[in-house]
């Protein structure tokens, strides 16, 4: 056996609550802590080493609202749309995404949502951040 899965072996009461599908809503909510500090280690950084961990938990987080939750909608800029006429939102009523003119942007396609931005919609919305994840 090489030294990698020994590794793996040793520490899997550690990696597999991050890498497993949740099977109830207590491991949901866990994992989701577990994304979102992932989000705010990882930024904006596309080649950060803790990138594909982060592809990883979204996907189980991700897999666990398809069985759980109905979605609103299946684009990211859909659920926004979809809460922002939930919550009786206007454009100029999301200051966490910017000005007017680029929540604009954004929900004319001409822009998408960067990491900063959806991390600060799903505090607001109290959502997973893959809600706003195309």
């Amino acid at each position: 056996m090489n030294a990698m899965l020994e590794n793996a072996i040793e520490y899997w009461k550690y990696i597999a609550p991050l890498v497993e599908r949740p099977e109830n809503e207590a491991e949901f909510e866990q994992l989701i802590s577990h994304l979102d500090a992932l989000l705010d280690r990882v930024g904006d950084d596309e080649h950060h080493p803790l990138t594909r961990l982060m592809d990883i938990v979204s996907d189980a987080v991700s897999a666990y609202e398809v069985e759980h939750f109905k979605e609103p909608m299946g684009k990211g800029v859909d659920a926004l749309c979809y809460l922002m006429e939930a919550h009786g939102l206007r454009q100029t009523d999301l200051p966490e995404i910017g000005s007017q003119g680029v929540v604009s942007e954004i929900l004319n396609g001409q822009r998408e949502l960067n990491l900063r931005q959806i991390r600060a919609l799903a505090a607001r919305f109290k959502v997973s951040p893959a809600t706003f994840i195309t």
